[in-house]
Order: structure tokens, then C-alpha cells, then sequence
């Protein structure tokens, strides 16, 4: 690849895909990131990223209101770390 030039388009883009198709191509990489990313060479897990970050970008423009688990938020830790202690 020559500086500048643009990346190849590897799979179906992201937009072109139903809500299901996108939900499995997700699940998908989720399933077989750890396996990338211990085992597969680095052009692969070049890909692999490049793609999860096409398809989670494309799930954040469909879903930008997306539930968000309070616990998940700096709050929700804040209240987990107080009640251990």
C-alpha cells in the first residue's frame, strides 16, 4: 500500500447491511477477537480491527441513543467502590 492511498474495501460496507446482518457480523468479530489477537499475523489483525471499528461505527449512527447501563457509567462505579469498602 503507497502512503496516502486509500484502503482497499474488504466485505460488504457496513451501511448496506440490515439490523441483523450488522448485530451477527458484530457478534461474529466479538466471538473470534481473542483468537485474532492471539494468534492470527498482523495484516490479519490489522483487518479484523478495521473492520470491528467499520461495523461498531456504523452501530453508534444507527443506535446514537443507545441504553446505557448506569452502572457501566463513572457514577455507577463510584457507588460499587464506596459499598465495598
Amino acid at each position: 500500500m503507497t502512503l496516502g492511498a486509500e484502503p482497499e474495501q474488504r466485505g460488504v460496507d457496513p451501511a448496506d447491511l440490515s439490523d441483523d446482518d450488522l448485530m451477527r457480523e458484530l457478534g461474529h468479530l466479538y466471538d473470534t477477537r481473542m483468537d485474532a489477537l492471539r494468534h492470527a499475523a498482523d495484516q490479519a489483525l490489522d483487518e479484523h480491527t478495521r473492520r470491528m471499528a467499520l461495523l461498531e461505527a456504523e452501530y453508534l449512527v444507527r443506535y446514537p441513543e443507545r441504553e446505557v447501563d448506569p452502572e457501566r457509567l463513572r457514577a455507577g462505579a463510584r457507588a460499587r467502590g464506596a459499598g465495598s469498602g
